[in-house]
């Protein structure tokens, strides 16, 4: 009896992969499903660190995130956390057009829909130099994207700047 059952569903499987229709997604795929994503980051600023608000270089390590829908996405509530549990959240409307993307940056300023940046308004870097994950959820809490880097494995050219979505 369960070899017809394995059979059974086996054809059944058949059936609906021969009909063009999917099994469901994994779990982990669906957080990829977001309409915005980590492009890329700058976990290491140019130059010696100096986390310094005044002189200092943390603006100078960014985060990009961009907007690969078809549609305007608010980024007003996503948010952005390390491995170590430190977090920005968008309190703004501020809004990506299709294509568009937004650096999250160190240092002081404002969230600025013209110049399409975002300071975490604390002059400590966020991003380790060796290692660290990168997640960024919807306002929602549900997950939108995740990257982990190491420093050797990931940034071959030692530039400091790694891309995940192109």
């Amino acid at each position: 009896m369960r070899i017809r059952r394995i059979l059974t569903a086996t054809a059944a499987a058949s059936a609906v992969t021969g009909l063009g229709l999917a099994a469901a997604a994994p779990a982990q795929a669906a957080e990829y499903s977001s309409a915005l994503k980590i492009k890329g980051i700058q976990y290491d600023a140019p130059g010696r660190d100096s986390n310094k608000c005044s002189g200092g270089n943390t603006s100078a390590e960014y985060l990009t995130i961009k907007n690969y829908s078809r549609g305007n996405v608010n980024l007003k509530g996503y948010v952005v956390k390390d491995a170590a549990g430190n977090t920005y959240t968008f309190k703004t409307n501020h809004t990506l057009e299709p294509g568009d993307q937004v650096s999250l940056r160190g240092g002081r300023g404002t969230e600025s829909d013209a110049k399409n940046v975002a300071y975490r308004q604390n002059c400590n870097f966020m991003w380790n130099n060796d290692k660290d994950t990168i997640y960024l959820y919807k306002p929602g809490g549900s997950r939108a994207d995740v990257h982990s880097y190491t420093q050797k494995a990931n940034d071959r050219d030692g530039n400091g700047y790694i891309t995940y979505h192109g």
